[in-house]
Formats: C-alpha cells, sequence, structure tokens
C-alpha cells in the first residue's frame, strides 16, 4: 500500500491522489492501487518555519526560534509518517517540495523509504533534457531559500528563477490563490513568471510547488499535463515513480 502523508496544501494531496487514480486506471474497482491518504493539515507552515541559513541541522538555523519551528514542523511530519508506517504501507510519498527541506532528518526516523520527490523530478529531467540545459524553477520561497532543487540540479543544469517582484506578485499570489480555492484567478496570476521564463530560454519548467500544476492544468486533462512540453509536474513524476515502486 501506498502511503500519501497530504494536507502540505490539501488541494495538492487530492491533486496527487487523482493523477495516481487516471493515470493507473483499473478495469474493475480491485485492479487500482491500494493507498492510503493521511490529509495532515495541521502541519505547521514550512515556508515559515525555514531559518536564514542553510547548512546541517546544527549550523542552518539564524537563531534558537528558526531552530525551534524547524523541529516542530519535523516533529509533526514524523507523526503523520509513524501513522502511515502502523498502516502498514509499504513506502511514503510527501506531495508537497518544500516539506523536503525535513527529508533527511525525517526519513532517519521512519523505518520505511519515503520517496524523494525533488530527486525524481531530476531522474525524470536526465531523460528529458540535455547536460547544461536552462531549467526554470517555480516554487514557494522556502524552497528557493533552502535550496532543496539546487542541491541536485546545479551540477547538471543551470536553473532559472523569477526576479524578485514576480515571485512575490505572481508565484507567491498564485500559490495563496489555490490554497483559497481561486483556481481560474491563480491560473491568470501566474502567467507573467512563466512568460518571464520562456523569454530566459529555458527549456523546462518545473512546478516546484505542488499548488502549481493545479493552477496550470486545472481546465485540461491530464493528456494535457502528460503531453507538456515545456511544464515538469513533480506530482506526476512522483505518481509514477510511487506506482514503479507500488509494482516492484
Amino acid at each position: 500500500m501506498i502511503g500519501i502523508l497530504g494536507g502540505m496544501g490539501t488541494q495538492a494531496g487530492l491533486d496527487f491522489c487523482n493523477k495516481l487514480a487516471i493515470q493507473y486506471r483499473g478495469k474493475i474497482d480491485q485492479d487500482y492501487p491500494l493507498f492510503f491518504l493521511y490529509n495532515k493539515s495541521n502541519i505547521p507552515g514550512r515556508p515559515e518555519s525555514i531559518g536564514k541559513s542553510t547548512g546541517k541541522l546544527s549550523n542552518r538555523f539564524g537563531n534558537i526560534s528558526s531552530k525551534k519551528k524547524y523541529k516542530k514542523v519535523l516533529k509533526s511530519l514524523v507523526e503523520g509518517c509513524k501513522k502511515l508506517e502502523k498502516a502498514s504501507c509499504k513506502f511514503i510519498v510527501i506531495p508537497c517540495n518544500t516539506a523536503h527541506y525535513w527529508y533527511e532528518d525525517l526519513q532517519k526516523k521512519i523505518k520505511i523509504p519515503i520517496i524523494n520527490m525533488p530527486k525524481e523530478v531530476f531522474n525524470y529531467t536526465k531523460r528529458k533534457c540535455k547536460k547544461n540545459s536552462k531549467i526554470g524553477l517555480l516554487a514557494t520561497e522556502g524552497t528557493l531559500k533552502t535550496k532543496v532543487y539546487d542541491k541536485i540540479f546545479n551540477k547538471n543544469y543551470e536553473l532559472c528563477f523569477p526576479n524578485t517582484k514576480l515571485q512575490k506578485q505572481s508565484v507567491n499570489k498564485t500559490i495563496k490563490d489555490v490554497k483559497m480555492g481561486n483556481v481560474k484567478r491563480a491560473a491568470k496570476k501566474i502567467q507573467p513568471a512563466i512568460n518571464y521564463l520562456i523569454k530566459k530560454k529555458c527549456k523546462k519548467i518545473i512546478l516546484g510547488c505542488t499548488e502549481l500544476p493545479i493552477a496550470i492544468f486545472a481546465f485540461k486533462s491530464i493528456n494535457a499535463v502528460k503531453s507538456s512540453k515545456i511544464f515538469l509536474d513533480p506530482n506526476l513524476i512522483l505518481a509514477n515513480a510511487a506506482m514503479k515502486k507500488y509494482k516492484n
């Protein structure tokens, strides 16, 4: 059984489940994959719980308050994963990019594997893009600050980001709108950031916050997501990685 730690946000977790089910439809109910979604929406805000620096746990925090916030999120993530572990899940997926800042410390406390979403996106990108290509990244400020993707991509690709104004006016507001359920407005707000990265000649754009695919593909079919020539959807990539592990 696939363990899904959701709630970061709730719509993103449901989007993952939907993609998992649509991608691997069965002819009857019993053919669909077994999965357990724990919508743990009370996990403290991830971007708000990130310290100023990004080194190892012992020195990544700018102050004691930041360290406490980090540990508070980690504790909540561990509680969620342990419930999935006790439910006899074979492994866990977390449909939240920013949460992977806690990945290493979280995996140490959980006995079953946790699939690393950014690594799966990297592995997929290697199959689709030539080395040293420009890859755009749209994500929360927390994901950008902690360099969750940079650490994996930088040796092989040149990551590009929106400027500060677009991050605040386009990306951040799009994510907020999706969480509030205003997807139509979100779809319009993200476009300037997308145009900026296309003008930078990015070969692909990673939708590095799981709210972003909802904004961009909300009114399109799953085939549009799969056939996109520019966007990389971490939720879809994670769903495929989860099914590969599920079948083994």
